[in-house]
């Protein structure tokens, strides 16, 4: 039989393999303990001859921002290092940002630090190349001009801020977390070093476990998931299990911090392919209007979140609940994705997140306002059950 040929002379696939396509956007990744020490070489590669370095005070402190001046310099270069940020990044502190690195004459932005120092790495890189202010990019591929390269070394187990295509910013103004999202945003360079994780406090070290597992549940049941996110997120869904409580329980133990370094790294890959839900959406509202711990809000709203979605779709939420350690033996579909959401409450409350939002302040006079933003919020639009506004108003008083 005579094969039927393609444009390119190649054999033509069958019809039945034609889309639905997706792309997979990765940085280059150098993983593994004491990996810092290749952060000079990668600037380089970056074409870097003054790097400007964005961390903050604790950083400095622990000594993570001496030991990466020393690879800078041993690859030649000098850092400028600029500090002024706080937890949940704000647009003021971005255009202050932005306004050191042009006057620095640096040409590399270097993040060495948790989700709020990398997200405020990119944000500065952003209004550095393209002009005007943080918010003028909310949203989805927004950012028209090229950034300046970019090299990102995390410090936390949660964000996977140094791999996606995300960079959430506080809008002070509204009180939201400002979403911008593409592909300009995804780091030239992560290096993972889970060396980096051994000075984080428990609670900093519970909240990012909690944000990576979010990330990772999230992005499996996405509707924009794949194979390629797939694996990375169950993974990553395994790994948390198995070792997050032991980073608290025994902060020493090196296997258990790379663990944790590598779930929060496929988890990144996972989430910043497939995008979020509702979950996130929810979160980023909750945190803009009280500057609260991001990955702690997340373990409030996460099991919520996962029976409203089950209730119309539990078939993803097997793989799930197997992840987690959850016999799924026997269980119906719908038995699983409780049992899922119950191992994920069980281990929130486990690392001490607190039992609802009204205990980090939100009051019920607070949903009306924050179901109405979460609407306007991108991680929504691949959460896999619809939701409106009554909807998500419902599932922020079940988490009350």
């Amino acid at each position: 039989m005579t094969a039927v040929l393609g444009t390119s002379g190649l054999p033509a696939p069958p019809v039945s393999a034609a889309g639905p396509f997706s792309k997979y956007l990765v940085p280059e990744v150098v993983f593994g303990w004491g990996a810092l020490s290749e952060a000079g070489h990668a600037a380089r590669r970056l074409g870097a001859r003054r790097p400007f370095v964005v961390t903050d005070d604790g950083l400095l402190a622990a000594g993570w921002w001496g030991e990466l001046e020393q690879h800078l310099a041993a690859a030649g270069l000098v850092g400028t290092v600029w500090q002024d940020l706080t937890p949940n990044p704000k647009d003021h502190e971005v255009a202050a940002g932005a306004r050191a690195y042009a006057e620095s004459g640096c040409d590399v932005v270097v993040g060495l630090g948790g989700g709020s120092v990398i997200d405020a790495a990119k944000a500065i890189a952003v209004v550095a190349s393209n002009g005007g202010a943080i918010g003028d990019y909310e949203g989805v591929d927004k950012v028209g001009l090229a950034l300046p390269p970019t090299l990102m070394c995390p410090t936390t187990a949660g964000t996977g801020a140094d791999v996606s295509q995300f960079a959430v910013i506080t809008d002070t103004a509204r009180l939201v977390k400002a979403t911008l999202i593409g592909r300009a945003l995804v780091p030239d360079i992560s290096i993972t070093d889970p060396r980096l994780l051994t000075t984080m406090p428990a609670d900093l070290a519970a909240a990012t476990g909690l944000d990576a597992l979010t990330h990772a549940v999230e992005a499996y049941v996405s509707r924009a998931h794949g194979p390629l996110t797939d694996v990375h997120a169950l993974h990553a869904v395994e790994l948390i299990a198995a070792n997050l409580r032991r980073t608290l329980s025994h902060p020493d133990d090196a296997a258990a911090r790379t663990a944790m370094a590598q779930a929060s790294l496929e988890a990144g890959l996972a989430f910043t392919n497939a995008i979020l839900g509702a979950t996130h959406a929810m979160s980023h509202q909750v945190g803009g209007l009280l500057d609260l711990p991001h990955g702690v809000v997340n373990g409030v709203l996460l099991p919520h979140v996962m029976r409203f979605n089950a209730r119309t779709g539990p078939d993803r939420f097997g793989p799930v609940a197997a992840a987690l350690g959850v016999d799924t033996a026997g269980l119906s579909p719908a038995a699983a994705a409780e049992a899922a959401a119950d191992a994920v409450a069980t281990l929130a409350a486990d690392l001490g997140c607190p039992g609802g939002l009204a205990e980090l302040g939100v009051r019920p006079a607070d949903v009306a306002t924050l179901s109405v933003t979460t609407l306007a919020d991108a991680c929504l639009s691949t959460n896999p059950r619809e939701a409106d506004a009554d909807d998500v108003a419902e599932l922020f008083r079940a988490a009350m």
